[in-house]
């Protein structure tokens, strides 16, 4: 089961401008891909969380993107910023990455975000977000969300 962005804001709006938050606070991110053997493949990507979606923009023919054309499972992780603090928690979103083709819909993209052109141009399904954080330097805290499921939390001392 997958859904967009804008379907996770709606069920779990608290997580997700948490989640939102951790992306904004720094430009480049991880992208993990699967190579054409099924090896895992990580690549820097700038994440856009426009008109109810998550978008991942990247230059033509990229190796990244070629992987997303062969198979569109991804796992997208936030930058985990400098030092130790990682302030606000580790994100992590998997999901599908559909390819967008549609000429209006990219020149939207591109009015937003004035991408270097040409580019390719991904929309999101996603399957999991995780964010991890610890709370009162004591509880290392997990939620995990899936679609169609209430957000988990998972505790540890």
């Amino acid at each position: 089961m997958t859904t967009n962005w804008a379907a996770f804001t709606t069920t779990e709006p608290g997580l997700a401008r948490r989640v939102e938050e951790r992306f904004a606070a720094f430009t480049h991110h991880v992208l993990a891909t699967l190579r054409a053997d099924g090896s895992p493949r990580t690549s820097g990507l700038e994440a856009r969380f426009l008109n109810g979606e998550l978008w991942l923009g990247m230059m033509p023919d990229s190796l990244k993107a070629l992987d997303l054309r062969r198979d569109p499972r991804f796992a997208l992780q936030a930058n985990p910023g400098e030092g130790q603090s990682m302030g606000g928690g580790d994100v992590r979103i998997s999901g599908r990455a559909i390819e967008v083709t549609d000429p209006e819909t990219k020149a939207g993209y591109g009015e937003e975000v004035e991408p270097p052109e040409p580019f390719h141009l991904f929309r999101t399904e996603l399957t999991e977000v995780v964010r991890t954080y610890v709370e009162d330097d004591k509880y290392l805290v997990v939620q995990v969300w899936k679609p169609g499921e209430p957000v988990r939390v998972i505790k540890r001392t």
